[in-house]
């Protein structure tokens, strides 16, 4: 089969399997990523030579958990309220939960980004892998069915348009970057990036921000500039830490020897190369989120 053939079946397949199971219902949702995340620890195994049972349980559990805890008790409480009329406060405090989990998975980001610029590291500890795996791979995962849930209920169009900010931004990163590039972002870790490329993607992003806020989550007109800022934030952020969640696993593959992470979608590699921009981003975008509901 013609490799630009396979690329977009696989592609086109990938992108309607996500599209169905945000749109479906909350439970395909959780469904999909978990089984992602499940994708995602095995190909990190790969890269970091890591044993494989003992992480697949640690995603598993910690997923399964966490996800279930931090939103199923949110529906409860959100529905005894409406019933009863009376503020509820359920036995597992989720502000906290949430907290402690987004300051653990900053921190690991943050390593992240500093492990992208030592470039005498070539082999990454036992208790680094760990760390990674759980900050940098488990958490992140946790975040994205997050941040699904905005500042309200369950909201199928805040996931997309948030996928759609980062293909818009690694789209047109590609594009403006093989026109008119010249200037190299990071050469060591992956030479094909441009400055030029980077920024091209960010401004495209901040565009398709500003028409998913005015055509596509359609805001109240009272909130509709306060729309439209949030969403150019987003698409700002997406931007920006979808780039470096993209260098940061070039530099794994690039200690591992890899070109990709996997081979489950051919022609475009493994789980982790479709995700790695998505996984930086979330974490931040849920602490932008605390950010809006505090201030608000």
């Amino acid at each position: 089969m013609n490799e630009t053939l396979k690329r977009g079946i696989s592609g086109a397949v990938y992108i309607i399997l996500l599209l169905v199971s945000i749109l479906y219902s909350l439970e395909t949702f959780f469904l999909l990523f978990g089984i992602f995340l499940l994708i995602a620890i095995y190909e990190f195994c790969n890269l970091v030579n890591l044993k494989k049972p003992f992480p697949l349980l640690i995603g598993f559990f910690m997923y399964t958990i966490v996800t279930l805890v931090s939103n199923y008790n949110k529906i409860t409480e959100e529905k005894l309220k409406k019933i009863f009329n009376i503020d509820v406060e359920l036995a597992v405090n989720i502000q906290q939960l949430n907290t402690v989990l987004l300051v653990i998975s900053l921190v690991v980001l943050l390593k992240c980004i500093l492990f992208l610029f030592y470039d005498s590291i070539q082999t990454i500890s036992n208790s680094s892998k760990y760390l990674y795996l759980v900050g940098y791979i488990i958490l992140p995962f946790v975040f994205i069915t997050k941040i699904s849930f905005g500042i309200n209920d369950y909201n199928p169009k805040i996931i997309i348009g948030l996928f759609i900010l980062v293909w818009t931004n690694d789209t047109f990163a590609y594009i403006v970057g093989k026109s008119i590039g010249r200037t190299k972002l990071f050469e060591k870790i992956s030479p094909k990036k441009t400055i030029e490329g980077f920024v091209g993607g960010v401004l495209f992003a901040v565009l398709a921000g500003y028409i998913i806020s005015k055509y596509y989550i359609k805001a109240n007109p009272e909130f509709s500039d306060r729309s439209i800022l949030i969403w150019i934030s987003i698409a700002v952020i997406a931007g920006i830490a979808g780039t470096i969640g993209d260098l940061i696993e070039s530099k794994f593959k690039r200690i591992a020897g890899v070109k990709d992470s996997g081979s489950i979608m051919p022609g475009h590699g493994g789980i982790l190369d479709r995700l790695d921009s998505v996984i930086f981003v979330a974490p931040i975008i849920f602490l932008f989120y605390q950010i809006l509901n505090y201030v608000s």
